[in-house]
């Protein structure tokens, strides 16, 4: 199981850059210090959506950092990505683990504490769990989940957790309080004006915040 060596995690929309090109927004939270990405361009073709991962797996992995992509395993491969995310109602994770072999990461989002449970017994390597507040890109998974659900989480799951829906900087420590390995965003990134700063805002609020200082955690 490869390592999970990261407790921020940006999920991408173009759709919310405000007309400026993704590349240059997932650009400004690397030089910010943001080492794992998750693209998740949902509506693009295959061929647009390979080229663009394969550009910004490696503009990533230039800085050491690590990319994934949704659902996609062919994208994963062609583009030489770290991993894949994989929705909660998507591919079964032992064929995902057997198609991308033991040192990619298969990651799952999840909506409750036994849905990331389960993500674990299937050998998922983190889980993204949420929303945990309200937030538009999140409303149609259904009402929060709240931080109540990532606690219950927290005490049947082993594997890193990751918060996401509705974060901010502000929240971030009560979120690793809660039990999380980390947090997910995509907005609060995504539609910044100053991009580089809000994802230096969260990686600043993360610092000194580690899973081994929640209380019963063992990720």
């Amino acid at each position: 199981m490869p390592q999970v060596d990261f407790s921020f995690y940006l999920v991408t929309d173009r759709h919310q850059t405000h007309a400026r090109p993704l590349l240059d927004v997932i650009h400004a939270a690397v030089r910010a210090g943001v080492r794992a990405i998750q693209l998740r361009e949902k509506d693009l073709a295959t061929r647009p959506l390979a080229a663009l991962a394969c550009d910004v797996s490696a503009l990533v992995r230039a800085s050491g950092g690590r990319m994934f992509v949704n659902d996609r395993l062919d994208v994963c491969w062609a583009s030489q990505s770290s991993g894949v995310q994989l929705p909660a109602s998507g591919l079964p994770i032992p064929v995902a683990r057997t198609l991308l072999g033991p040192a990619k990461f298969v990651a799952v989002s999840a909506h409750s504490a036994a849905e990331a449970a389960q993500a674990e017994a299937q050998g998922a390597d983190f889980v993204v769990l949420g929303p945990l507040f309200d937030t538009p890109s999140k409303r149609s998974f259904g009402s929060p989940i709240g931080l109540k659900e990532l606690e219950r989480a927290r005490k049947v799951c082993r594997i890193p957790l990751f918060g996401i829906g509705g974060i901010t900087a502000e929240r971030v420590p009560d979120v690793i309080r809660a039990g999380a390995h980390g947090v997910a965003v995509i907005g609060a990134v995504m539609s910044a004006p100053d991009v580089e700063a809000a994802a230096r805002g969260f990686l600043t609020a993360l610092e000194g915040l580690t899973p081994t200082e929640v209380d019963g955690a063992d990720c």
